[in-house]
């Protein structure tokens, strides 16, 4: 339903309190209209200026995290913001690399909690510097507790219990999941999630993530030791791609299924090698926790309320409807 227009009146009140926010602020130099005043005199109304770091558990060589920093950087172009762009796969790293961003007096941080209990010193450390922290794609029961402005990313629970629900539908009997990061809150919830709802058989299979010719042959090796699994569970694209090789190189007949997209794995699906795989849009998460902190300097705005998270999925990615995000995978975006 499209919002009529403000009648006459209405335009004369916004004028009279347009009117008058200009004349306190003249005077007394006060805050109006609940505009965020936590460090808000940093940035100037536009944006430009202000600066924010994005700190990621992502490791070197992950393609996933060039998604979610593509999409921070369009926001930030968007904005007029100075990004700046870090990430470590341990813990106690990133949480060097949050303080640091507090030290160099940002004005905005977005953090992924991957490891929560790491993040909380980092994080109270940033509020007493009057710095916003929001987060995105993993953590999404534990921003609120560690003191995040907002969450943006998918329900990890909620969508292993659909892969279930998917293996269900396809008949699958025995489904290896494979975790590339051990103690990674938001992988470990997939896998949980799978086991919950799938009326067949579930395994762990933790592998070294850093190492994909040892993905593949873990994978491989699992494969030829236990012919009964006929479903390989990835938790993202390129060990979905290495789930795919591992299947050739062992003979098995099991099915592939993954979380996460790009251009490779699009390709995969599209030629049938993987069944589906499970979209949260990285690039969507970057963007928003950037724009997000953007609105709340410029404007008080707080996505959720500070509630409740964004969810940027699940949705399902299969060879009936791979065309219409192909193209978008090709440019680097999905």
């Amino acid at each position: 339903m499209n919002t009529p227009p403000p009648q006459p009146t209405t335009l004369r009140l916004t004028r009279t309190v347009a009117l008058a926010s200009a004349a306190c602020l003249l005077v007394s130099g006060c805050s109006v209209l609940g505009a965020a005043d936590d460090g808000a005199d940093t940035a100037d109304r536009s944006g430009g200026g202000m600066k924010v770091a994005l700190v990621t558990h992502g490791g070197k060589g992950d393609a996933f995290w060039d998604l979610v920093r593509k999409g921070a950087e369009t926001a930030a172009a968007k904005d007029g913001i100075d990004l700046t762009y870090a990430g470590d796969s341990d813990p106690a790293s990133q949480a060097a690399l949050v303080r640091d961003a507090v030290r160099d007096k940002v004005d905005g941080i977005a953090v992924t909690l991957a490891k929560p209990a790491a993040m909380r010193g980092p994080v109270a450390q940033a509020k007493a510097a009057g710095i916003p922290v929001v987060g995105l794609n993993s953590g999404i029961d534990a921003w609120r507790p560690t003191g995040l402005l907002e969450y943006f990313g998918q329900n990890e629970s909620v969508a292993g219990q659909a892969v279930g629900d998917k293996l269900d539908e396809v008949k699958a009997k025995h489904a290896l999941c494979v975790v590339h990061e051990r103690g990674n809150v938001a992988l470990e919830a997939r896998c949980a999630g799978v086991k919950k709802t799938f009326r067949g058989d579930t395994d762990n299979l933790y592998v070294d993530g850093a190492d994909m010719n040892a993905v593949t042959a873990t994978i491989a090796s699992r494969l030829r030791q236990d012919s009964s699994i006929d479903e390989v569970v990835t938790l993202g694209a390129q060990y979905g791609l290495s789930a795919v090789k591992a299947v050739e190189q062992s003979g098995s007949r099991a099915e592939v299924a993954t979380f996460d997209l790009n251009k490779d794995l699009v390709k995969a699906i599209q030629g049938g090698d993987v069944q589906f795989a499970v979209d949260q849009q990285p690039y969507l998460q970057g963007y928003l926790a950037v724009d997000a902190l953007w609105l709340y300097r410029t404007n008080g705005n707080i996505s959720g309320g500070g509630t409740a998270p964004v969810l940027t999925g699940p949705a399902f990615v299969t060879r009936s409807n791979v065309s219409a995000v192909a193209r978008f995978a090709a440019a680097g975006t999905r």
